[in-house]
Parts: C-alpha cells; structure tokens; sequence
C-alpha cells in the first residue's frame, strides 16, 4: 500500500502543500503559493524535500515562480502541474490521501475525518467561531476534492487534540445558558503541533509519550502552550479563538475583558474595530512596532526602551503559563520549546524560564546557543525538569493522521 499523502493547509490568498511519505518520513516535495487573486502570484516550492520526523525537511533547491492564480481552483492547478513535474510526479508516487488542515473543529470533531459533504457543511457551520481560517481551509477542501475526486480527502482539525481538556479546563465561568447556545468554551490551537511535538520529545527522552508530563510552548508569530499528560492535553492557554493567552506577533493574548467596554464607552470604538485592535494591531507589533521578534531585538540593542519592554512582556507572559502549568500538572517531566521563535531564539528561551531554578527548571547556556536544526536538550545534565528544542512538523503529524485515517 502506498504511504503518500499529498497535505495541503490553504489560507485566504496562500496554499501551503507538501508531499510526505509517512512510511520513512521523507518530505518528497513542498512548497507554498502565494498571492492568490493578486496579478501577479508567486510559488516558491522545493521538490526535493529531505525532511524527517525529527525536523521538517530542509529548503534546499528551493525554486521561485511567478504564476496565475486568479482563484484557489487556479492555484491548486498550479500546484498539481508542478508537482507533477517534479521529481516524484504524482502519476508515479500515486495518492493514499490527500490531508487538509482545519483550524476550528468546535466540539463536533475530536478525531480526524474522511471529507464528505457533511463534513464539509459542519466545517462551513463552523466558520463563525473561525472566521479568518476555516473558509479559506473549506475552499481548498472543495477545490481539492473536484480535483482528486479518487483520492480519500481527510481533514485534520487544529482544535481535535485539545478535546481531552477536562470540562474545569475549557469552561469560561460565563452565564451557561448564554454560553452553551453559542458554543461559548475553550477549544484551543495548535493541536497538530503539540501532538507531533509530544511524541518528538518522548523520543529524545527515550521515554514513552504516555509516562511524561511536558509543557509544550508553540512560540511563533501565534503563540500557545499547552499542558500535555500522557499524552492527552489537560490545559490550553488559546480559548474559544486564537487570541487568549499569550503574547503573539500582532495578538494581545490574555487580556481583561472590560478592556473592550471601556474602549468602546472611551474611544468609541466599534466590534470591528475592537475586534481588529486585539487581533491585528496589538502583541509584539502594538508594544514594539515591530511583529518579528527577530526585528524587536534589533531595536532593543539599539535602545529602544519600547522593544526592551516588550520583549520583557512577552517571556513574563510565557514564565507565567510554565508556573501555572506545572501547578496543573503536579509534576513536569520536560518544557518543550518549538516553532519559529520557540526553535531559533536562545534569548527568548533563556529570559522565559529564568528564575525558575528552584522549581527544577533551568538552562544551560551553552547548549541553549547550539543553532542546530534537530531536537536537543539545553538544560543541564541531571536538571530535574529537561528543556527540550524540538522542531514541530506539523505537515507530518498531518500526513500521518490522514495516512490512519484513509488506511482504516
């Protein structure tokens, strides 16, 4: 049986896509087109991808094309033209799945599953508690679905792992009849990313994913940790949308609500205009100017006294979560760090767990600098709680679910 899953993860005006044998975790082809609907879209792709499980696949031979996609149907067109002729044409490679990915699941899809029509009307329901994210996914879903009309089609939602988050976890002390006629609750993101990262650090550790406790901080342009046990997620800072909890590139993170009534009593401001301020305005970008922590520390050697603040926010905020979660673990066996500022910013690593020695946390600074691109451990020999850099893969873990899906 074949073990190649075509995944595609569509945004508003991109289309991400990778070619993943699952069987030896191998990233045959990637890429991402962008600018769809523009004059002028780009695909930037990379068709000989040389991935594994313990690392996305590298970016060498990475080619850039500027094509027409006036539409997700024209950019997908694009994308299967180019994968064909690539060096693991599709025609020859052939199909076990093709995965897609599904930001918000609400509380109906706590599994992947096999698209049908009426999984593709509950994710279109689903789109008032996703507004930004799921009807660019559904579009790629159904574009895709005419396109490889043969292949199973499998959605996998960011939201499914989080659905072992017990009712004291994902519920807000809201008025519940209000609460539950609008699917009021915490959800949580970044589920595919935790859950491959889980298994990742069992790994390094050499320990089975189901006897380690781990805090899992996503830290990229969106931001979350996650409070795993054995496992299964237990506690989440992301809620009813991606904006709770902590501080992101342009998302306030956790923030108290009678902000927005004053805002709007104050300032006058509309739902849209809050709704933007929060979203799109605030985090890194509101504090510093600046969305890419990479910049932000630019400004704050230069002495930028709002960058230096906002970087000093930002790892309060992530220490924060680490102390609450291990009250809800009891113990913590490892913090994992991944994604993009997450695997690549010692500084922010070594700010966010800093006064926590007597809680067993600590790191090591030497091997925190190590730039590498493979998991590794940066807290000292004998630490009571490992530090753990773990690369997230989240097209893989996509992939794999897809894979057990369409198998079964």
């Amino acid at each position: 049986m074949t073990t190649t899953v075509l995944v595609l993860n569509c945004g508003s005006s991109s289309i991400k896509y990778q070619l993943v044998d699952v069987a030896n975790g191998k990233s045959l082809a990637k890429g991402v087109l962008e600018r769809i609907g523009e004059p002028s879209a780009r695909l930037r792709r990379d068709d000989a991808g040389t991935g594994d499980q313990d690392g996305p696949g590298s970016t060498d031979g990475t080619v850039q094309d500027d094509v027409a996609a006036a539409d997700h149907e024209a950019a997908l067109d694009v994308i299967l033209r180019a994968l064909e002729s690539g060096e693991h044409p599709l025609s020859e490679v052939e199909l076990a799945a093709v995965g897609h990915r599904v930001v918000h699941g609400g509380d109906r899809f706590a599994e992947p599953v096999l698209i049908d029509d009426d999984v593709e009307h509950s994710i279109d329901v689903l789109s008032s508690l996703a507004p930004l994210h799921n009807p660019p996914n559904l579009a790629g879903v159904r574009v895709a679905r005419r396109a490889l009309p043969h292949v199973p089609h499998v959605a996998v939602f960011d939201t499914a792992f989080h659905q072992t988050l017990p009712p004291s976890a994902y519920t807000y002390a809201l008025e519940s009849r209000t609460a539950a006629e609008h699917g009021v609750r915490r959800y949580g993101f970044h589920g595919t990313s935790v859950s491959y990262v889980s298994r990742a650090a069992a790994r390094l550790m050499e320990r089975s994913v189901e006897d380690l406790n781990l805090i899992v901080l996503h830290l990229g342009n969106g931001a979350s940790a996650t409070a795993v046990r054995g496992g299964r997620s237990v506690d989440t800072s992301m809620g009813l949308t991606p904006l709770e909890g902590l501080v992101m590139g342009t998302r306030t993170g956790d923030i108290d609500a009678g902000v927005l009534s004053h805002l709007r009593r104050e300032a006058g401001l509309g739902i849209d205009e809050l709704d933007d301020l929060l979203n799109r305005q605030s985090g890194l970008l509101g504090l510093a100017g600046a969305n890419d922590m990479r910049e932000v520390h630019r400004r704050a050697r230069a002495g930028d006294e709002d960058a230096r603040l906002a970087r000093e926010v930002y790892c309060h905020r992530v220490r924060h979560y680490v102390g609450a979660y291990l009250a809800v673990l009891g113990q913590a066996h490892a913090v994992v760090f991944t994604a993009g500022v997450g695997e690549n910013d010692a500084w922010v690593r070594s700010h966010s767990l800093s006064g926590l020695r007597r809680l067993g946390i600590e790191v090591d600074h030497v091997r925190n600098s190590f730039a590498g691109s493979r998991s590794h451990i940066i807290s000292p020999d004998g630490a009571e709680v490992a530090v753990l850099v773990v690369p997230t893969d989240e097209e893989f873990e996509i992939a794999r679910q897809a894979l057990d899906v369409a198998a079964a």
